[in-house]
């Protein structure tokens, strides 16, 4: 990955949005709306929130290490879990539920700019409509292909591609001009570039 995960900061970002959402919130919809904060993070400060690993998948993106924490999953560390623990649990297959306040600290400025203003733009949306939503992305519409029929159930997204645009009137999640966009896809390539060497 050409960011680092961070489970601390994702497990603030689920408990947000729980907390947003009244103590629970849907999965489907909370991994979502992960999603639309590392993007706008990406295209407005040049790094994700989470630095986590996105799959294009049939309801969407979704950030895998998110999903872990918001499910509590066998795929998490030790640490993750213990963490993790300490703020979320798992209300069914469905949805999950925060069990204490927001820990800040964990959290930068942008991120909490980040976050206050996808709740704003997302929020009140239906966790289905969310889904579709994101399918009108282009990281996730070169992948479209490879979802239907049930061929494929995951593939692998790549950050750089965070930064083209959608189709006029799709929220683009902070705007770019081009020489932006080419600076922060050089970044990444440079962080791709740089784990390539050092792996």
């Amino acid at each position: 990955m050409a960011f680092p995960f961070s489970h601390r900061k994702t497990t603030q970002i689920l408990n947000f949005f729980a907390r947003q959402s009244g103590g629970e919130i849907n999965k489907l919809k909370a991994l979502k709306l992960v999603y639309f904060a590392d993007r706008y993070h990406l295209r407005r400060y040049g790094r994700p929130i989470t630095g986590d690993e996105y799959l294009a998948m049939p309801f969407g993106p979704v950030a895998s290490g998110a999903k872990d924490l918001a499910e509590m999953g066998d795929f998490l560390s030790d640490d993750e879990r213990s963490y993790g623990a300490k703020f979320l649990a798992p209300v069914d297959r469905f949805s999950f539920r925060s069990t204490t306040e927001v820990e800040a600290r964990a959290l930068s400025e942008s991120d909490r700019t980040a976050l206050a203003w996808v709740w704003e733009k997302f929020g009140q949306m239906d966790r289905y409509k969310l889904a579709d939503y994101t399918h009108q992305y282009p990281e996730w519409k070169r992948h479209e292909a490879a979802l239907e029929g049930g061929r494929e159930t995951r593939v692998p997204m790549c950050y750089r591609d965070f930064l083209e645009d959608p189709e006029p009137g799709i929220e683009v999640c902070h705007p770019l001009d081009e020489e932006q966009r080419r600076a922060l896809a050089e970044g990444i390539q440079e962080r791709f570039d740089a784990e390539r060497i050092l792996s």
